[in-house]
């Protein structure tokens, strides 16, 4: 490591002048402009890759030592990894090319990139002066995040680095009062914003110790606009800080609060929920890890195809994860989904790029956007009788899929509906473009897809719109306000979040017996810990019938109830409580997205 002195000497700061960061005082119009060219790209190439990728292990997290002041803010000292810590040593990838890296990315329709430069493990994949644990001291000796970002800026694509502020390497990490290891990280974000022209991302990746007082955030803000004044910054700057559990130490005055939010959230692992009002990005890798892991395991191009779109109807954008092999390329399962990607936006981009989501709430038949007097519906899942939605208040002229095919359309003052023939309808997706006679106004919900009529025909009304719900426990993530949000109105990312147990368990109440005849369960999208759920009902809450047991995991169950008469199984079950619950080895939570339950209204 470098002396402290180095370190004190580039992040030393008098009082931070905020005037020029924007999230403090810019006003919307200036805010819309800075933020156009994200909200327009749609789609991004996030890269996670390293020298771990020589033991095909995850990055950061395949570390096998402490890692000091982590999420539960307990501290514990900080060990080596003899493995893990020595993997630079090897790291040589002949087959690197960030000019080719780009190309690939353009060719894929990514419109942004976002490299990781150093991740937790404190590994700096770029000529950092603060430190000799950098990519200068290994075989390959030369500085990666250069090559690639000069790259982006020949090419036309727009940079982006990740940091992570949390390091389970350096040996100053949040030590006593971490002032020296705030100056260091500070010193480092200072070379990334310095050394390699403009920077259109910084992508951050949470502190820990959950103390307030750790950290110089407006030290860092201020510096970061003062080098880059068009820079966009995630959510991450402070994750993880407090105040959110009883160990927290120090609250951030509200100014500091809204600074460190940074200009877009970054949901992980799943597609965010639809959120118009709001920036926001999912990243989701598309190999089993982050890092390389080997070549297999990897998602399908319809599955990511379908990420995207669920992304641009939400409002959202997505940030798709490839890990390179160590040599530096990129490996084939991966570049498959990438170049089926681009494949699919050469002719459906058009209701990708530059499109806004809405007006209609996307669910699981798909979603909308729009653009001028355009308006795209995409379309993943077609009920026997077509789309009904509620009422389009514009006039539409002119309706085609991107194919060319023929959509008939009908307009009333109760219902819009669509229709695509079955042979005109495409995988994984139908576009249908329509034009009105006037444009939809950006942050519009006017409603969403009706329950089709076979489906309302087969199943019943909906009996759970004024349902409540009992948990058997609640993790600190679980907000009591979006419960209701369970049954009714805008979905969220999860409605509840027990905490772990081995057998955690909702209990949905519909506040009377009633004739129950299916169930449906939503998952958060990649979400695992719902696995093996069980379902059971009762009339009073305490003599429980098992209905149904989940035997593979889906993004929505559907569960049919039934009941025997007169040795026939037929539709329909008594019941004012419905239970879903997981039995585990191992503690494990549960959480879901919203259940719907049909049946028979009474009364």
């Amino acid at each position: 490591m470098v002396c402290l002195s180095v370190l004190l000497a580039a992040g030393m700061a008098q009082a931070a002048d905020l005037s020029k960061v924007p999230q403090m005082s810019e006003t919307k119009e200036q805010r819309d402009e800075r933020m156009q060219w994200f909200r327009d790209a749609k789609f991004g190439m996030f890269i996670h890759w390293g020298p771990c990728s020589i033991g095909k292990v995850e990055i950061g997290w395949g570390r096998k030592a402490n890692r000091p002041w982590d999420i539960n803010g307990i501290q514990t000292p900080r060990t080596d990894d003899p493995v893990y810590d020595n993997y630079h040593k090897q790291f040589n990838p002949t087959q690197y090319n960030a000019e080719e890296w780009v190309r690939f990315a353009k060719e894929s329709g990514m419109k942004y990139m976002v490299l990781v430069a150093k991740h937790h493990d404190g590994f700096a994949q770029f000529a950092t002066k603060v430190s000799d644990y950098n990519i200068m001291n290994s075989p390959h000796a030369k500085d990666i995040v250069k090559a690639y970002a000069d790259a982006c800026h020949k090419q036309g694509m727009k940079l982006g680095l990740y940091y992570s502020t949390r390091d389970w390497y350096h040996p100053d990490y949040l030590v006593g009062d971490n002032v020296k290891y705030d100056a260091f990280y500070r010193a480092q974000v200072r070379e990334l914003l310095s050394n390699y022209g403009a920077v259109d991302v910084m992508w951050f990746d949470h502190v820990g110790g959950r103390d307030w007082g750790k950290w110089k955030f407006d030290e860092l803000f201020a510096m970061m606009y003062q080098l880059q004044p068009k820079l966009i910054v995630n959510n991450r700057a402070a994750a993880f800080c407090g105040p959110d559990m009883p160990q927290d130490k120090k609250a951030p005055t509200p100014e500091l609060a809204k600074m460190v939010k940074g200009d877009y959230d970054t949901p992980e692992g799943f597609i965010g929920a639809m959120n118009i009002a709001s920036d926001w990005e999912s990243c989701i890798h598309v190999g089993r890890q982050w890092a390389y892991g080997g070549e297999d395991g990897f998602k399908g191009p319809e599955d990511c195809i379908k990420m995207l779109v669920s992304c641009t109807t939400g409002g959202g954008n997505l940030l798709l994860n490839f890990g390179p092999r160590p040599d530096g390329a990129f490996a084939e399962g991966e570049a498959k989904v990438a170049r089926a990607m681009g494949e699919w936006l050469k002719q459906y981009g058009v209701a990708i790029y530059g499109t806004r989501g809405g007006p209609y709430r996307n669910g699981t038949w798909g979603g909308t956007c729009h653009k001028g007097n355009k308006l795209y519906l995409l379309v993943y899942e077609w009920p026997a009788e077509g789309l009904g939605f509620d009422p389009l208040p514009n006039k539409v002229l002119a309706a085609k899929t991107l194919t060319g095919a023929p959509v008939t359309v009908k307009q009333d003052a109760d219902e819009f509906t669509v229709e695509v023939a079955q042979k005109d309808r495409d995988k994984p997706v139908t576009v249908i473009e329509l034009t009105l006679d006037k444009p939809v106004a950006d942050g519009l919900l006017i409603g969403a897809a009706h329950a089709p009529k076979s489906y309302v025909s087969e199943h019943g009304a909906v009996l759970s719109d004024k349902a409540t719900l009992e948990l058997s426990s609640r993790s600190s993530y679980d907000d009591a306000k979006v419960h209701e949000r369970l049954f009714s109105g805008d979905k969220v990312d999860y409605a509840f979040h027990t905490d772990k147990e081995n057998n955690p368990w909702a209990k949905v109440d519909l506040g009377a017996v009633k004739t129950v005849n299916a169930v449906m369960i939503e998952n958060r999208a990649n979400e695992r810990r719902a696995d093996g759920l069980i379902v059971s009902l009762s009339e009073d809450g305490q003599e429980w019938q098992e209905v149904w047991r989940a035997k593979t995991f889906e993004p929505t169950w559907l569960v049919p109830v039934t009941h025997v008469d007169a040795g026939t199984k037929v539709p329909g079950g008594r019941a004012r409580f419905i239970r879903m619950e997981t039995k585990n080895d191992s503690p494990r939570e549960l959480l879901l997205k919203r259940v719907t339950v049909f049946g028979v209204k009474e009364g």
